[in-house]
């Protein structure tokens, strides 16, 4: 089964190039059954980066643009009243895919971002009083470009923390710009992909996350993380416990990935940037978040032991 990890890996970094952490990241999330956030300017591969997630492990995928003009029911998915049957049927929105690429997020009204919430949390939507299961597995890929651009609405926090990791893919080295540009487009080698991991394969995979060992010394240096969050002056507000049960569950991911079935402080200090940095805002910089010198302090002054 790691041959097949591995292979995903290989497959989405030929795509996407000179990325292999972002995307080691990434499908340490999906593994984990958490919702990735990719924050970034546009043109980065961002859009790319979840077409080739879906391709590699074998998902249905839907795109929702959001705008300005979205309403929770492009979304959601809306009843039509059907002449011939006298009845009011259920015609689902794009939600209902197992790999929801949510483009551009925070180009969308709260009211409208605010949809996604249930989806995320329960993985159900309630529509005109009746609740309706998601497909399993069920995964948002949400993107947003930064706040400081034009046109954007800041994700709240109440949903920023309904994903367990957000990452930035930032501008390719010299070298795997040079191969993007002599190479074909990316978005053509989309179509060629073929999945590598089936439906009960990755079933199998994420059932084994919880099951990867960690030991009280390794909860206890977690504890003295999220405590720091929470005593230290400079952070605004500490880890909520499901920041500390997502900070878990990602490092046992990690070290899945790795080929360990247990956890060591280098996987957790591999994955705090990508969970904490959005979860933390600096005292000294409420207009911000400041998330990620934050965790930098976090991974220099907090003891491992």
């Amino acid at each position: 089964m790691h041959t097949k990890l591995d292979a995903c890996l290989d497959t989405i970094n030929q795509v996407l190039l000179g990325k292999e952490a972002q995307v080691r990241l990434a499908l340490t999330c999906l593994l984990a059954r958490g919702h990735l956030l990719i924050e970034d300017l546009p043109g980065m591969g961002k859009t790319t980066l979840s077409h080739a997630l879906a391709k590699v492990l074998g998902l249905s995928f839907q795109r929702i643009q959001f705008t300005s003009d979205l309403l929770p029911g492009d979304i959601l998915g809306t009843s039509v009243f059907d002449k011939d049957s006298g009845q009011f049927l259920f015609h689902p929105g794009p939600v209902f895919a197992e790999l929801v690429l949510a483009d551009e997020i925070n180009r969308a009204t709260p009211k409208s971002q605010s949809a996604l919430l249930e989806a995320m949390e329960e993985g159900q939507v309630t529509i005109e009083g009746a609740t309706r299961p998601l497909p399993d597995p069920f995964f948002v890929i949400a993107t947003q470009n930064p706040i400081t651009q034009s046109g954007t609405f800041a994700l709240p926090e109440s949903q920023l923390d309904r994903f367990l990791m957000r990452l930035s893919l930032g501008y390719p080295a010299r070298a795997a710009e040079k191969a993007l540009l002599l190479g074909e487009p990316r978005r053509s080698v989309l179509p060629t992909l073929d999945a590598v991991l089936n439906h009960a394969e990755l079933a199998k995979l994420q059932a084994e996350v919880p099951k990867v060992r960690v030991s009280d010394a390794l909860v206890d240096y977690v504890l003295r993380l999220v405590e720091a969050t929470r005593t230290q002056p400079q952070f605004s507000w500490g880890l909520s416990p499901r920041g500390s049960l997502a900070l878990l569950a990602a490092a046992r991911a990690w070290a899945l990935l790795a080929e360990r079935d247990y956890v060591i402080p280098e996987d957790v200090q591999a994955v705090l940037p990508s969970v904490a940095g959005h979860r933390l805002r600096d005292q000294a910089d409420p207009a911000g978040h400041g998330g990620g010198a934050l965790v930098q302090w976090l991974l220099r002054e907090v003891p491992v032991l």
